[in-house]
């Protein structure tokens, strides 16, 4: 049943003038003889109304009408509405100060709880009612107890409200590292909600408490040691620490880094929260990852100079480039490449999946295939970094099919040129722009991944030919002619010799041709190949001169 919605013609005339602040009307009813403990739908009498109402007077009245009735004031003052709250409670609750002290001289139980597991102090707690705490403290209120049905204490909604000044009285009389059913402490709760002030009181104290049970055991040590022929017994003295863990081995300062609370994060590093300490059970998460994940700069520029760089590349750990890579937030990405990471990071598809072997094929996978799937700043700036372009990510480049992917990837990387003898460079580059170039691994991965995705020859094939690529390389594989379609081929044989094929390529051009599923370019005379390989010279002199790269492309066209 809803107990919270009141019936009115369930209510008694005395409720009524209780509710309304009427006392001449109360007090004609009393001496009528109304029933003082007439109930509503909820369970409330007249006491039950005047409390929430606030008003001490009518309040008064009825508890010296109870005194003169069967069930005398006590089990008055102690009647419960259906859903188990006191006159105490309900006053309590709306920080009725005088109406309060005024039960709880009628002897109301201050630790009486509600249905729901709640009690005056945690009312007044959650209320902000600091002048209620203190009273109630003082009277000798729980304030260990649990109170939801996640068994949070006082301490804990304290913190969660923010209650600065409540949180200072409560630690001097509460447990500091007191739990809830996952775990949470409330150091962790101001961490998360970033109540600074609340996570300021609350380590100040726990780091009192350290230093107060260092101070004692010194002093047992060496004081009772020579008199005790067994060790000295030193009781433990439980502080709030800043690196206690949840049940999911989440720290305040992860918390406070992905909630972006950068007030929190400096605090507890100051406190000695440890940036190194592992955060998850399912992989080696850190706070600089939480940072990185949601995009908070300045918290990650924090956490990065203080986290240990085996996160970078090491075995077993995760570069926070992934968090920051998948989630695309570019400035993060720019920051920590900045900062010395690696854009290659460590291959961590035991953790994340397949898609995950470096920072790279990571953001390339996030939504790759999808219509609306763009080419994100992260990618852009991983790739302007030098991250190593594997199989897996050609493939997601060239599966994006767009031209534009594949053409900002090539004004970034450059491919081989003629050999060159150890040790000497061409005076055009830098040693820089030679490091540019596409290792030989890399270029193996291309090849690799362009034989897979031949059908789609036509958007990568003229970025590709055009940057320099090496015809002779695409025709390794005979095949791929067959898969080409019309126009790709025709493009192709623009940058080869045709009289100078092999048999059975011809062939395959030859069956194309019968087959109607390739149409040769018009026929334009014998002088065809040098009229192209001029054009192709003069472009490849262009390139040379506007490219960083100034490679000399010549011979790699089989003319």
């Amino acid at each position: 049943m809803d107990f919270t919605e009141c019936y009115g013609d369930t209510v008694s005339s005395l409720a009524v003038a209780a509710r309304d602040r009427n006392v001449r009307l109360l007090r004609s009813l009393i001496r009528r003889g109304c029933d003082v403990d007439s109930r509503d739908n909820r369970g409330w009498n007249a006491l039950h109304e005047a409390a929430a109402a606030g008003h001490a007077v009518c309040a008064r009245d009825l508890l010296k009408a109870a005194a003169g009735s069967s069930q005398g004031c006590r089990a008055y003052v102690l009647s419960l509405t259906h859903e188990g709250e006191s006159a105490l409670y309900l006053a309590a609750r709306r920080g009725h100060l005088v109406v309060v002290k005024l039960l709880l001289k009628a002897h109301a139980d201050v630790n009486q709880q509600t249905n729901d597991l709640s009690s005056p102090l945690y009312a007044a707690v959650d209320g902000g009612y600091t002048e209620l705490v203190e009273l109630f403290v003082r009277k000798g209120a729980e304030v260990n107890g649990t109170h939801t049905a996640s068994s949070w204490t006082c301490l804990h909604q304290a913190a969660y409200k923010g209650h600065g000044d409540i949180v200072r009285i409560l630690v001097g009389v509460c447990r500091l590292e007191v739990y809830d059913d996952h775990r949470i402490t409330p150091l962790f709760v101001a961490a998360q909600y970033g109540r600074r002030h609340c996570l300021q009181v609350l380590a100040d104290a726990g780091a009192c408490v350290c230093v107060c049970a260092c101070i004692l055991k010194v002093f047992c040590e060496f004081t009772l040691r020579p008199w005790c022929s067994e060790d000295v017994f030193v009781p433990s003295v439980v502080g709030a620490s800043v690196n206690a863990q949840a049940a999911d081995l989440a720290t305040p300062l992860l918390i406070a880094a992905q909630e972006g609370h950068r007030g929190c994060v400096e605090l507890l590093l100051d406190h000695g929260a440890d940036p190194n300490l592992s955060c998850s059970d399912s992989w080696p998460q850190l706070p600089v990852h939480a940072a990185a994940e949601f995009g908070h700069e300045a918290i990650l520029a924090r956490l990065a100079a203080l986290t240990d760089r085996s996160c970078d590349r090491g075995e077993g750990r995760v570069s926070p480039l992934y968090s920051a890579a998948k989630n695309d937030h570019g400035c993060c990405v720019a920051l920590l490449l900045s900062a010395g990471f690696s854009p290659d990071g460590q291959d961590c598809s035991s953790y994340f999946g397949s898609a995950c072997t470096s920072p790279l094929c990571c953001t390339l996978a996030t939504g790759n295939g999808d219509p609306t799937w763009t080419f994100s700043d992260s990618a852009r700036l991983l790739i302007a970094a030098g991250a190593t372009l594997t199989g897996e990510a050609w493939a997601w480049i060239l599966a994006a099919c767009d031209s534009d992917v594949l053409q900002y990837v090539l004004r970034h990387r450059s491919f081989p040129g003629p050999e060159r003898p150890s040790g000497v460079m061409s005076h055009h580059l830098s040693p820089e722009q030679w490091s540019r170039r596409l290792s030989p691994e890399e270029l193996s991965g291309l090849m690799c991944k362009v034989f897979d995705m031949v059908c789609h020859a036509s958007y990568w094939l003229p970025s590709l030919l055009g940057a320099g690529l090496e015809p002779s390389l695409l025709l390794a594989e005979p095949n791929v002619l067959e898969d080409m379609d019309s126009e790709g081929v025709n493009y192709f044989l623009e940058f080869v010799n045709w009289s100078t094929l092999s048999p059975p390529l011809k062939d395959i051009l030859d069956r194309q041709k019968e087959l109607i599923t390739w149409g040769p370019l018009i026929n334009l005379g014998p002088c065809i190949h040098s009229i192209w390989a001029e054009v192709r010279v003069d472009k490849t002199c262009k390139r040379m001169m506007l490219s960083t790269d100034g490679l000399d492309l010549g011979n790699s066209l089989s003319l």
